[in-house]
């Protein structure tokens, strides 16, 4: 198995020695974390980086008798993604997509009241903008997130996994201008295999990191 991530703490460390490298010092941009998971490892690389970190929302689309598989994703505030393909192959029904996508919608109204308070998106545009979580499987979620930030117009974006299945990571590479990915394993399986400790992230730590990285930027 080789490398593994101790936690996703350790993972956004590794990945903020790999920025602090291509990013210029004189560059500031904002870094984007998909919640939750990538948002302990946001919180990381923002210490390192010294830029301001903000949430990007996005929501897996399940399949709905298979919800871990997905078939699509949904980002803030309007980009759908599908899987077209996967969707034919299982016989997924218009109704069936349609009422996982109103779920997810309603999941993606309560993180943005929960996370971010109702406050307005940071200004992206002409910005570079690191887009992180805390791995890349199907890759669907990380596509939507891309195509929802790129009507923004920021001057570059960058994608930051820990880790990610080399086929899921080829569509990416060719949509963004830089991809960071440390581990790269022949055969992926889940994420969670690449940690030794992946505990699932709650809102609760979601805010406080959001809050701490706040108050990074505010000191003087």
């Amino acid at each position: 198995m080789g490398m593994k991530f101790f936690d996703r703490r350790q993972a956004g460390q590794a990945l903020a020695q790999q920025l602090a490298h291509v990013v210029e010092e004189s560059e500031s941009g904002i870094v984007l974390a998909l919640p939750r998971g990538g948002v302990p490892i946001g919180y990381e690389i923002i210490c390192t980086l010294n830029w301001p970190l903000d949430v990007w929302l996005v929501r897996k689309l399940g399949v709905p008798d298979q919800p871990e598989l997905a078939m699509g994703a949904l980002a803030w505030p309007h980009a759908q993604v599908l899987n077209k393909g996967l969707i034919e192959k299982l016989q997924v029904s218009e109704r069936d997509i349609e009422a996982v996508v109103q779920t997810e919608l309603q999941e993606l109204h309560r993180r943005h009241h929960c996370y971010r308070q109702e406050k307005p998106l940071p200004v992206l545009c002409g910005k570079p903008i690191i887009v992180v979580d805390d791995g890349l499987a199907t890759g669907a979620t990380m596509q939507a997130a891309i195509a929802a930030l790129k009507p923004y117009q920021p001057s570059s974006i960058t994608v930051a996994v820990p880790i990610a299945a080399s086929s899921s990571l080829k569509p990416i590479e060719e949509q963004v201008d830089r991809v960071i990915c440390p581990l790269l394993p022949k055969s992926m399986g889940s994420i969670s295999q690449w940690y030794d400790h992946f505990e699932p992230v709650d809102d609760t730590e979601v805010v406080t990191l959001l809050e701490q990285a706040e108050a990074l930027q505010n000191k003087p």
